[in-house]
């Protein structure tokens, strides 16, 4: 199966093969702005660029650059005390408590993350969504606190019912919005008391809900690589290789980035990399290879680094490989 519109002539015509690199912004330059911005403790210039992005454009990856920053801990609390009613210092405290929290938790299996770990994470966790609420009774309409809030819940182990509650109030304020879709595919899969059955039905009702050429597509293939990450090695590779598995990542893919509405914008090279990877753990050697020609050698972590969690390209580069790219 081959790209529609555009991606058909510049792919005909590419050739070679670039050097894989982990590429850790979506290509904005704005995230690096405000991720100097935040290095350096600079609340006005971090104001700058967010009030720059609204709500509707989705400034999660912005926040996302400030809450992943060391420091900003520090230097939010005065700002959040001489400016006790405005909501994006909130927003942006919450977001910062949230990664703060997960880096006191580590990575690491729970059963070796220590007790005094799961304190320290969970304390961050709960200060964070003081915050977030704090920022959603100021701008009931911003879709990030919101989102913000389905991620703690999940730390937090909050339930379905109340993850459920939050990643509609969401998709309320942005029916289509990738994260909170995402967030909510994490909070179904059988690890965080969800179940396969669960995840798969949700990934197909919103990648076929939405309009072709919808980033939601990836979501079906997030489904099959986190039931390929539960099993036992040897079957895990016979899962991928089912035919109705390789039969529905083909059917994401027409309704995804194959379809000719689709465009290079948000999360598109994410949602390239996963499909790259699924298609190889499928064993679906051409369709890999046409994600692994898109994407030209830019490498986002996720998904890779549930192979090597160290180094994403040099997963990236043994598919890309294996595929015969």
């Amino acid at each position: 199966m081959a790209l529609l519109g555009d991606w058909g002539l510049t792919l005909g015509k590419w050739a070679g093969r670039p050097s894989a690199r982990v590429q850790k912004d979506s290509g904005d330059p704005a995230v690096g702005r405000v991720r100097e911005a935040a290095e350096a403790g600079n609340w006005n210039a971090v104001r700058e660029v967010l009030e720059a992005r609204p709500e509707s454009e989705d400034r999660v990856e912005l926040l996302w650059a400030v809450g992943d920053t060391t420091g900003v801990e520090r230097w939010i609390e005065p700002v959040l005390e001489a400016e006790p009613e405005a909501a994006l210092p909130r927003l942006v405290a919450g977001i910062r408590h949230i990664s703060w929290g997960w880096e006191a938790r580590t990575g690491a299996f729970a059963s070796q993350v220590s007790r005094e770990q799961f304190d320290v994470f969970h304390a961050r966790l709960r200060k964070a969504e003081t915050w977030l609420y704090e920022a959603a009774e100021r701008e009931p309409l911003w879709v990030s606190p919101w989102y913000g809030l389905q991620v703690t819940g999940r730390g937090l182990q909050v339930g379905q019912v109340t993850a459920r509650r939050r990643f509609e109030a969401t998709t309320r304020r942005d029916p289509r919005h990738l994260q909170a879709h995402q967030q909510q595919l994490q909070q179904l899969c059988d690890k965080w008391g969800g179940s396969h059955e669960e995840m798969h039905a949700f990934a197909r009702a919103s990648a076929f809900g939405a309009p072709g050429g919808t980033l939601l597509g990836q979501l079906v293939a997030v489904g099959h690589i986190e039931e390929w990450l539960s099993l036992d090695s040897g079957q895990d590779a016979a899962y991928m290789g089912r035919y109705e598995v390789r039969a529905s990542l083909h059917e994401a893919a027409d309704h995804s980035f194959r379809h000719p509405d689709f465009v290079r914008e948000g999360a598109w090279l994410q949602v390239l990399n996963t499909f790259a990877m699924a298609f190889s753990l499928a064993g679906e050697r051409d369709a890999a290879r046409e994600c692994f020609r898109a994407t030209e050698g830019r490498v986002t972590e996720f998904p890779w680094y549930y192979l090597d969690g160290s180094d994403p390209a040099t997963a990236y580069r043994k598919r890309r490989a294996a595929a015969g790219r």
